[in-house]
């Protein structure tokens, strides 16, 4: 190497020695931002609600939270004499409905009911009772396996539609306190013994008419 080019030499030793220096410095900021972002990162399996969506309606556990704690002292509270109702509605439906019930738009009013009465046999799921002051009416209790419509729901008054996602789950509210009443009262319940035994029942109907009366009950008691 001549003295004129050691010079030269030199400066391009000393651009390589700083082009290397800053590709350590570039790297280690790339290292430090990329452990950042992971420790930033929130994990979720993929069952959790995508982004945008709601968390799928438990039906089973809004039955358990809602029946005991708030349904039955409120169909409890409410109670109206089956007899004093089925004149009511006779005598006219939305008067009836008005005074004693609960209804959500335009559908039938649901009336929470106390009744009294000799119990008969059950067919399909249905123990008739003869109650005294209603002898017109057919007077009916559900005692399973199968507790259909949703009395329970709408008796009470405080579960409105706008409280759901959509109407599925509105209707699963309703199957899930039936639900409950089936586990809760029926399960234990021999209804073929109850044959000419005075009983008291406490529950909810939704008649059409005043002259069919079904109740879905959250007790069946012997009457003294």
């Amino acid at each position: 190497m001549t003295a004129a080019q050691e010079p030269r030499a030199r400066v391009n030793a000393s651009r390589m020695l700083g082009r290397l220096t800053l590709g350590r410095g570039a790297l280690i900021a790339l290292v430090v931002l990329v452990v950042l972002i992971l420790a930033d990162t929130t994990y979720r399996s993929d069952q959790a609600p995508q982004a945008g969506e709601s968390q799928k309606f438990n039906a089973a556990a809004y039955g358990a939270a809602t029946y005991a704690s708030k349904v039955v002292p409120t169909i409890e509270k409410k109670a109206v004499d089956i007899v004093t109702l089925h004149k009511a509605i006779a005598a006219g439906t939305e008067a009836a409905g008005q005074r004693y019930g609960n209804r959500e738009g335009t559908g039938p009013y649901s009336y929470a009911v106390t009744l009294t009465g000799t119990a008969g046999e059950v067919n399909g799921g249905l123990l008739r009772v003869e109650v005294p002051g209603a002898d017109d009416a057919r007077v009916a209790v559900q005692v399973g396996p199968a507790v259909n419509g949703t009395a329970l729901r709408d008796a009470v008054g405080f579960i409105k539609f706008g409280q759901f996602t959509n109407q599925v789950d509105y209707a699963d509210a309703a199957t899930a306190l039936n639900e409950q009443v089936k586990a809760r009262v029926l399960a234990s319940l021999d209804a073929a013994a109850l044959d000419g035994k005075k009983i008291t029942v406490v529950g909810a109907m939704t008649p059409l008419t005043a002259d069919l009366l079904t109740v879905t009950p959250i007790s069946i008691k012997a009457a003294s």
